[in-house]
């Protein structure tokens, strides 16, 4: 009996993920996650877990951060995970632009969806970025 295995193409579903991202569409981000998908925002309160959990938090981001942008510095892949290196920008009521050093690990389950989100912040840039702005 042949047994047929999937290659997920992790490069690409890290493509499109920046993408949705950056186009801040959390339709397009959550077309990506698995049904039982987790995201812990590390260091902003606990893991949420299912599509609802996430478009909700995913939201908070997006209100929490106006303008919301992405820069990556590194994309390291993996075979069915990712690590990003990366700069949240934002854009506080205020003014200006502001932003802080992040670093995701990100795993897939088999069929190449989202199956778990982990965002670790830069803690001192955080602070720096957020302290007075409205965001």
């Amino acid at each position: 009996m042949n047994e047929v295995t999937q290659t997920i193409d992790t490069a690409s579903v890290a493509e499109a993920y920046a993408k949705a991202w950056n186009s801040r569409d959390v339709d397009a981000i959550l077309a990506l996650h698995a049904e039982g998908s987790t995201f812990h925002s590390h260091g902003r309160g606990a893991a949420v877990e299912g599509i609802e959990g996430l478009r909700a938090a995913f939201g908070q981001v997006f209100e929490l951060f106006p303008g919301f942008r992405a820069e990556i510095h590194r994309l390291l892949l993996g075979e069915g995970h990712w690590t990003l290196d990366w700069t949240l920008h934002f854009e506080p009521a205020g003014g200006g632009e502001r932003g802080f050093g992040c670093i995701d690990i990100v795993e897939l389950d088999e069929e190449g969806l989202v199956a778990r989100k982990d965002t670790y912040y830069d803690l001192e840039s955080f602070k720096q970025a957020t302290a007075g702005a409205e965001a």
